[in-house]
């Protein structure tokens, strides 16, 4: 399946044999406005990863993560 808009597409493929236990998939999603999503997600009750609260990284990023419920690493960021 592949989602489009405007100059974004995210592509999914069918993975039968995954075991979400023994996943480590991740994907990177860059915001401009990330404090704005970061509360978004809290106030939806979505679940933040233990170690993945929103901090400003060494690396000049602001980030925050979340597993999908088939433990892909979801990281949101926005350079500083």
């Amino acid at each position: 399946m592949l989602l489009k808009k405007e100059h974004i597409e995210i592509h999914f493929f069918e993975f039968k044999e995954l075991d979400p236990k023994e996943n480590y998939g991740q994907v990177y999603i860059r915001t401009n406005d990330i404090e704005v999503l970061y509360q978004s997600m809290l106030d939806n009750n979505h679940n933040i990863h233990p170690s993945g609260h929103l901090q400003t990284k060494p690396w000049g990023q602001k980030e925050f993560s979340m597993l999908d419920p088939d433990n892909n690493l979801l990281t949101f960021g926005q350079s500083m």
